[in-house]
């Protein structure tokens, strides 16, 4: 299939030339070149590499990723082949039409694959599941539940078990003609699992293996190789790609900007009286976080309590005299985050990521919960995953803190501009909406 779909996009980019006047000398080599190219750019991007499994939230990122080097690849023709006549405005407009062409052809074809396989039952890996534990068993969930990825379970099969016998197994996987095999890595000793590797090699079927993480959350293993030494990285984070944290720069200074100038150029002289009415005491309420690297920085908001000694070590409760009634109406609407846009401007926040700590609570739950300190691979954020799905605002047990961790590192080994998109429109609505924990 994979060849399939570069033959389809090699075919519109090729075909899009001539529906272009970009005063082309030789359209052979430039159709030569710009095919090459493609093929080039999409191996390093591993453009064509969607699996069956893969969100659709990432093709966007892989979308984009693959025009933006097409098109300094594409430019670059004008100088290399000494072409200066070329019309560098037609050329953009070639780019843009492809790359929207692109995209439908990419999303389409995802699409109806899912729809083959959930309604004809077509392209089907059929799998079976060794392990009875709880991953185990989420794994054999997820295969019932998604018939869109095209899996389809046949058996399980658990250490556990009188009668578990690794010779059954392969006696199933030959008789059903199973294709993939998972494993569970906690339940099989080194004996067994070497034995379901030459099982697995010498009969054809792909193994994958379920990790034991003990608690670790998620984990995105990076295999790398150093000389002939194979190397295992515990996490890949997509944000340590110099390329996107260009785009997420790039993303979050021209959205704060847009913030600052069209909403809190006219919303802060409103917001300043109000707070000025009610209470006395400065517009802006500044605190003390971690952000990237445990590095402090200076937090702003909009104040919403009355000034006190416990502002920078207790954290707003239900019903806390301390805050006024506009801080109740700022803080229900999120609006007192509002000149947080300006840290991210400044560069020592993000428009979305892990929401920083006070730092006494930061160096508190560093000491108490397991993988609190993963959160600050990356920058914080006035939004993010964790808040969208029900973890913001006051901290009542460990249980909460723990949760917010786990969306936290999901969030920081799964970024994509697109998740980034989504999180800031949950936002807005919940915004809108209100609430239970917006005090």
């Amino acid at each position: 299939m994979k060849p399939l779909f570069g033959l389809i996009d090699l075919a519109v980019i090729n075909a899009a030339v001539y529906l272009f006047e970009i005063n082309l000398t030789n359209v052979y080599i430039f159709c030569l070149y710009i095919t090459i190219s493609w093929i080039l750019i999409a191996v390093k991007n591993g453009f064509y590499e969607v699996q069956r499994h893969t969100r659709l939230i990432r093709l966007g990122p892989l979308l984009f990723r693959q025009i933006m080097f097409f098109a300094i690849v594409l430019y670059a023709f004008i100088g290399f082949f000494k072409h200066p006549h070329i019309s560098r405005l037609t050329l953009g407009h070639y780019l843009v039409s492809i790359f929207v062409v692109l995209c439908f052809i990419k999303f389409l074809t995802v699409f109806l694959l899912r729809k083959y396989r959930t309604v004809f039952r077509g392209n089907i890996t059929k799998v079976i599941v060794i392990g009875g534990n709880q991953k185990s068993r989420q794994l054999i969930k997820t295969f019932i539940q998604r018939p869109d990825f095209g899996y389809k379970f046949d058996a399980s099969f658990s250490s556990k078990d009188k009668d578990f016998s690794l010779n059954n197994c392969f006696n199933y996987i030959i008789e059903n003609s199973i294709d993939e095999i998972y494993f569970s890595v906690a339940e099989l000793s080194n004996k067994q699992i070497n034995r379901l590797i030459d099982f697995a090699d010498n009969n054809l079927r792909e193994l994958k293996f379920i990790p034991d993480n003990k608690d670790i959350f998620s984990k995105k293993l990076k295999y790398e190789y150093y000389d002939y030494i194979p190397i295992l990285s515990i996490r890949s984070i997509p944000l340590q790609d110099h390329v996107n944290q260009f785009i997420k720069r790039s993303f979050d200074v021209v959205f704060s900007l847009f913030v600052i100038i069209f909403v809190l150029s006219w919303l802060t002289p409103i917001l300043a009286i109000l707070i000025k009415l009610e209470s006395k005491g400065p517009v802006f309420f500044k605190q003390s976080r971690n952000g990237f690297n445990y590095k402090e920085f200076y937090c702003y908001k909009f104040r919403s309590m009355t000034p006190n000694k416990n502002a920078h070590s207790q954290q707003a409760t239900k019903g806390d005299l301390r805050i006024t009634k506009m801080g109740a109406f700022i803080r229900k609407t999120s609006m007192d985050e509002l000149p947080q846009f300006f840290n991210v401007l400044f560069g020592d926040m993000s428009v979305v990521g892990p929401r920083p700590h006070m730092v006494s609570h930061t160096n508190m739950y560093a000491r108490r919960i397991d993988k609190f300190m993963v959160r600050h691979f990356v920058k914080p954020g006035i939004t993010g995953l964790a808040q969208v799905s029900g973890f913001r605002g006051e901290v009542e047990t460990d249980e909460d803190i723990i949760n917010r961790v786990k969306f936290d590192i999901f969030y920081i080994e799964n970024w994509s501009l697109l998740l980034d998109a989504k999180i800031i429109i949950q936002t807005v609505s919940n915004a809108i909406k209100g609430e239970e924990k917006a005090y």
